[in-house]
């Protein structure tokens, strides 16, 4: 099945970057344990480098579903007929892996949460953070998904540095309605899931564990519907 944004999709892209653009990406300052020894400048932290490579492919998304621009890229027809561009090379290598799911990580509660738990439900693991103005963008889809399909669905919103003091009344203004994993100093499970080049970045498993899409970026509701029932 393509994953094509249809023309739906890049409006509701629009409306989406558009609502996230009036938030910039832009994190509190780092400690200064960043700074390097012997007298060199300071080095980059995770999250900065994070920060700006989410802007980069940010701008390059919106710049791809512009009318008119990306025409000369020549996309190709896919199984259904439907145009299908590029994504990150990235992505594409991850669908059909095994997903990591043998980690084991806290919850905003405190609570141990197993990936392998989820096994046999189709889990969409979105990793994002408080200060994403994108991934503020995805989640009243997120929250729609989760109630629309939640026999069959479970998504986890993998925070990637923020403490749970933060975390919580985010959840409660947005009204969260899935578990929210504590990812700060969890590099390993986001190294396994990696490369994440930004946020947000969703992966979408199948029952089976088979990692059926990485979507690096900005995504509609209609397109994780799309991906999600082809897994059901």
């Amino acid at each position: 099945m393509s994953d094509t944004p249809t023309p739906d999709d890049q409006a509701n892209l629009a409306d989406q970057a558009s609502e996230a653009g009036s938030e910039p990406v832009t994190a509190p300052a780092e400690p200064a344990a960043d700074a390097v020894a012997d007298g060199e400048g300071p080095r980059p932290s995770r999250r900065s480098t994070m920060i700006a490579m989410g802007a980069v492919a940010l701008a390059l998304g919106l710049i791809w579903l512009a009318p008119g621009i990306g025409d000369n890229h020549e996309p190709a027809a896919g199984p259904t007929g439907q145009l299908e561009y590029p994504g990150e090379p990235e992505d594409a290598q991850a669908k059909g892996k095994d997903a990591p799911l043998h980690f084991t990580v806290k919850d905003m509660n405190g609570a141990d949460v197993k990936l392998a738990s989820f096994k046999g439900k189709v889990i969409l693991l979105n990793f994002w953070a408080t200060w994403c103005g994108p991934c503020k963008a995805e989640i009243p889809s997120l929250v729609e998904l989760q109630q629309q399909y939640a026999g069959d669905l479970v998504i986890l919103g993998f925070s990637v540095d923020d403490t749970v003091e933060k975390m919580r009344p985010y959840a409660d203004q947005y009204k969260i309605n899935y578990p929210l994993l504590v990812g700060n100093g969890r590099e390993d499970i986001q190294d396994a899931f990696g490369p994440l080049f930004g946020i947000p970045v969703s992966v979408i498993i199948g029952r089976d564990g088979t990692i059926a899409k990485k979507h690096s970026g900005i995504a509609t509701k209609s397109q994780f519907e799309r991906e999600i029932k082809a897994l059901l």
